[in-house]
């Protein structure tokens, strides 16, 4: 799987066919806005991702149940990432809502998650298992815990042979673009 952002397309780089656009939520301002990401971007297979339980600037400023119908009326959205999933508990309204035919990929970024990793995965209602690794917010997570940084390596080597050993794809972060050319404010700045 090869996955990419939507800030990519703010610099002019064009995303080929066969490649799966992200759209972070916490990038859309309004739902109008994302449906016309969507529209601009009917070719691709589309990969949501909704940030929950967000403290860090930029966050989004509608719920799920604003975006279902968004959901409902594009047919290429494949994906769908949830946040800070701890526990199954985290992904019963997704469940319920999403539907059958969008896979849910949880998004692991504490050590609870990945001490909960085979309950959460169980919890996927799809055949096909995805989750997502957020490195930083992880890291962030043990520290905030004032837990020794020295665990970070462990907690990731931990999720990497659960999803190994049980043919779980495991998306995570392969380098950033970083540009001078960026010149919103607004987005981080509540």
């Amino acid at each position: 799987m090869r996955i990419i952002s939507q800030n990519v397309t703010n610099y002019g780089i064009e995303v080929s066919k066969d490649t799966i656009f992200r759209i972070n939520l916490a990038w859309c301002d309004s739902i109008k806005e994302l449906s016309d990401i969507l529209d601009t971007h009917k070719n691709n297979s589309i990969f949501l991702d909704l940030p929950i339980k967000r403290i860090k600037p930029p966050n989004n400023k509608y719920t799920l149940d604003d975006i279902i119908p968004i959901i409902l009326s594009h047919k290429q959205i494949k994906y769908f990432a949830i946040s800070n999933v701890e526990s199954p508990k985290d992904l019963e309204e997704y469940i319920q809502k999403i539907p059958a035919h969008i896979t849910l990929v949880p998004k692991i970024e504490s050590p609870t998650a990945i001490e909960n990793i085979s309950e959460i995965v169980n919890a996927i209602p799809t055949d096909k298992k995805i989750v997502m690794l957020d490195h930083d917010d992880l890291f962030s997570a043990i520290i905030k815990n004032n837990k020794s940084s020295n665990i970070f390596k462990k907690y990731i080597q931990q999720l990497t042979d659960y999803c190994n050993s049980n043919k779980i794809t495991l998306l995570r972060t392969i380098g950033v673009i970083f540009s001078d050319e960026e010149k919103r404010i607004s987005e981080y700045v509540q």
